[in-house]
């Protein structure tokens, strides 16, 4: 008996009956709980039934009675086999009997709907991965979104890619979608021991449907670095991957295959029918019939050690579990034993800026303590330092692209890369360091054993340091790189992006800061911000941290001091109001994506805000671009000229409160970038690199958000006194009230928007268009065409690690707030 389709009201009845019975003997499958004596539970996520006493063995999607049909290649053959079957099919599936390919647990599974997008995320014991199947709606531009399937895969920063094409030529006809199984789930997993010392093959299968016939135009089996190359960049795929792909037919289905350039790993994507739909190959190329398709996406690669959400969580902060399963599972997916990742699924990897501001943000409900996410995230940073001077890596190049990239140098090797051209990372590792082991006590209690650590393990060029070294080493970098401007505090000292790059902090896309060359957060928040925190853990550690250099306690403090006054000034752009109002209606009148109010009419006195950047595209001097970067300042510092803090809070408000394009607020969130204040000579350049389709333009980043909200919050809070401090102390601000009281409507009406936003926080960037009609419409980033200059639009992940900070960071409803 075929049991698909008649399995689910089973479930349901028996789910009936045992809510009425005991509740003792219940075991978990996946989402499902059931009695042992009636089901039986095959890959920890899908039950079969027993009848009259007797299992049903699973046949890929189906269950069946072994003496009426036997399983081969995961389909159902009349007449039973001539062997007891147990087990079944390629992907070694069995039931939930301990075996050694078995996990003591269920998977945990994750689906998270962001149109045209459907993620899916699967994780085990074994592996994890994340699905994501794109499919256009009726309102998609066509030019950018197309039907595709990615599975995507930590370990490796691997990944499959599938583009697929209507066979009819008519671009938007063709839907594909993936398919549940019987007991609600559209993802199980993959997994083939590994022969000898062989790594296990591991990944997912389901089934797929195609609404129309189809043709799969690209493959792309090996990395996620060489999908974003294609997805990102002109399209172009290098034919030493690309000629590696063997196609094959087996039975009446199809499996392309490529052996990595490791020579050892190799990826697989399979397609086999279902019912009376078809699959043939011709020169390379796929061609599906309308209908059902099993699918299984696997490579055999070392994995990763995951951590489950218990795990990634501190005590205090158990309970997110239920109250936001969604977003601490993600977290969990992102988060590993070795390192954090950035973002799902185009940034699967260490990137080091990304993992400390996350744990800066996360730091309330973060794990701490031996094998911790937070010990996770340092000492993924410290074991990647550049020993030779002290640079902390900005990400990773591993698995086949790693192999790849030392090929095109002429060399045989899998060695992972590491990226050094930023100059924010280095910068945020003594803060995150300081925030660890001098602010909290498990961090202050582990800093001895931790620095200890050996390193090597990942990078074997630190072979022969430990991590207090590393530490040591790069906190040289930043009092040397500081010592200039501590010196002598001009422009000519202020720290520039390195001569060879055009990217050197977070708004790293190629016109990100405008063409500039002297960013704004770096000079005035981060450089300050680690000076204080590399004082500080000398202090702290009484000089063993920093051994070799006992004056920093007091000389680094002497620096942030010089560098916190003197460095805004550089930054300062002061406009008239009636200039002010003449560029906002220019920008208005001449935008390419907005066509709404200028929303001038309350600018009554100059404008003051800080520029982006110096030494911008085209010889400008100055970056004229509002933006969001005054939140790092405001999180990471607590200044004392009392005059410089005063105006600067009050600039940061009235830019907050000011509605787009006049200042930073929209409906859908608060944009990181806007060039409407731009002088005439500056502006056709500044609105062309600042659009709502750039990645760094005039669009949403849910993580300047949160780091604007928590870092308001963290200045209001100087106003209330403490129990070591009186009224007193508080900075002027707190006693200016017109000050205040904009500070705290900042402050609300940021919330408000953030509030009204919540479905998309966890996601990475988002966008807006504009309509008479609609006004304000939330669009995603990736469905619109990418600004001139640009190879391809620039997709959103559906789950950022900084993103998540959410969780940690919440409105502050006590009566110094509001």
């Amino acid at each position: 008996m075929k049991l698909i389709g008649t399995l689910v009201p089973i479930l349901a009845s028996s789910s009936l009956a045992a809510a009425q019975r005991d509740p003792t003997g219940l075991k978990d499958c996946g989402f499902a709980r059931y009695y042992p004596v009636e089901y039986t539970c095959y890959d920890g996520d899908f039950l079969c039934p027993i009848i009259d006493g007797k299992a049903t063995l699973r046949c890929g999607p189906d269950c069946y009675d072994p003496v009426v049909y036997s399983c081969a290649d995961d389909r159902l053959v009349q007449g039973p086999s001539n062997t007891t079957i147990t087990t079944q099919s390629a992907s070694n599936s069995s039931p939930d009997n301990g075996s050694s390919t078995q996990c003591s647990s269920g998977p945990r599974i994750l689906q998270i709907s962001d149109p045209p997008y459907e993620n899916y995320f699967y994780s085990n014991c074994n592996s994890a991965t994340q699905v994501v199947v794109t499919s256009p709606l009726p309102d998609s531009n066509l030019i950018v979104i197309g039907p595709r399937l990615i599975f995507a895969w930590p370990a490796g920063n691997s990944g499959i890619c599938a583009f697929f094409a209507p066979e009819n030529g008519v671009n938007g006809t063709l839907s594909i979608a993936l398919q549940n199984s019987s007991i609600g789930n559209p993802l199980r997993a993959v997994y083939e021991d590994g022969s000898g010392n062989d790594n296990p093959v591991v990944g997912v299968e389901g089934v797929i449907r195609f609404n129309s016939s189809a043709i799969l135009t690209v493959p792309i089996l090996g990395s996620v670095r060489t999908i974003r190359d294609f997805t990102e960049g002109p399209s172009l795929l290098q034919p030493i991957v690309q000629d590696a792909n063997n196609f094959s037919e087996q039975d009446d289905g199809v499996i392309i295959s490529r052996l990595w350039l490791d020579n050892v790993t190799t990826s697989t994507l399979s397609f086999s029918p279902q019912g009376n739909a078809t699959v043939t190959v011709d020169d390379r190329t796929l061609h599906f019939t309308s209908g059902l398709y099993r699918f299984s996406a696997s490579y055999n690669y070392p994995q990763l050690e995951q951590l489950s959400q218990q795990n990634v969580l501190n005590d205090e902060a158990q309970g997110l579990i239920q109250q936001n399963p969604t977003d601490t599972e993600a977290l969990s997916f992102l988060s590993y034993s070795e390192k954090l990742l950035a973002g799902a699924w185009r940034f699967l990897t260490y990137f080091g800026r990304d993992s400390m501001i996350s744990a800066l943000l996360l730091e309330p409900i973060l794990s701490q303590g031996n094998g911790s996410a937070t010990e996770a995230v340092i000492g993924a940073v410290l074991e990647r330092v550049n020993r030779t001077d002290g640079s902390a890596c900005h990400e990773e190049t591993i698995g086949d692209y790693a192999t790849y990239l030392n090929l095109q140098a002429n060399i045989t090797s899998t060695a992972p890369q590491w990226d050094y051209k930023m100059i924010d990372t280095d910068l945020f590792l003594p803060v995150l360091m300081k925030q660890y082991f001098v602010d909290s006590a498990t961090g202050a209690g582990r800093r001895q054993a931790f620095l200890a650590n050996n390193a090597g393990t990942i990078n074997p060029d630190n072979s022969g340091l430990t991590w207090g070294q590393l530490a040591e080493i790069n906190a040289e970098l930043v009092m040397s790189h500081a010592a200039p401007f501590a010196q002598s505090p001009t422009r000519d000292n202020l720290l520039r992006l390195k001569e060879d790059q055009i990217v050197g902090q977070w708004r790293d896309s190629s016109y990100g800061l405008g063409g500039g060359r002297v960013p704004y957060d770096v000079n005035t928040a981060l450089v300050p911000a680690a000076l204080r925190s590399i004082a500080s853990l000398s202090r702290a550690s009484n000089g063993t941290i920093f051994p070799s250099h006992p004056t920093w306690s007091t000389l680094a403090d002497q620096y942030a001091q010089v560098w916190e006054d003197s460095s805004p000034r550089l930054f300062e752009i002061t406009v008239s109001a009636p200039e002010a109002i003449t560029r906002i209606e220019s920008f208005t009148a001449s935008s390419t994506f907005y066509t709404g109010p200028a929303n001038t009419a309350n600018i009554t006195s100059p404008i003051t805000y800080h520029a982006l950047a110096l030494d911008g595209n085209n010889n400008l001097s100055t970056v004229e671009v509002m933006h969001t970067d005054d939140c790092f300042r405001h999180f990471l510092l607590n200044t004392t000229n009392q005059a410089q803090l005063t105006s600067f809070m009050n600039q940061t408000a009235n830019l907050i409160l000011r509605p787009f394009p006049a200042g930073l607020l929209t409906p859908v969130g608060m944009v990181v970038a806007n060039p409407a204040l731009a002088s005439p000579a500056a502006a056709p350049v500044l609105y062309a690199n600042f659009t709502n389709a750039a990645y760094h333009g005039t669009v949403v980043w849910s993580w300047q958000l949160t780091m604007m909200a928590r870092g308001l919050e963290r200045q209001l809070g100087r106003c209330a006194p403490s129990p070591s401090s009186s009224s007193s102390s508080a900075p002027d601000f707190c006693n200016e009230e017109s000050v205040l009281s904009t500070v705290k409507r900042a402050y609300d009406a940021l919330w408000d928007v953030i509030d009204r936003n919540r479905q998309y926080l966890s996601s990475e960037v988002w966008s807006f268009t504009y309509s008479d009609t609609d006004g304000f419409v939330y669009t995603p980033l990736g469905n619109l065409p990418p600004p001139p200059g640009v190879g391809g639009s620039t997709e959103s992940n559906v789950r950022q690690l900084w993103s998540l900070a959410f969780l940690a960071v919440r409105r502050n409803e006590g009566e110094g707030f509001r």
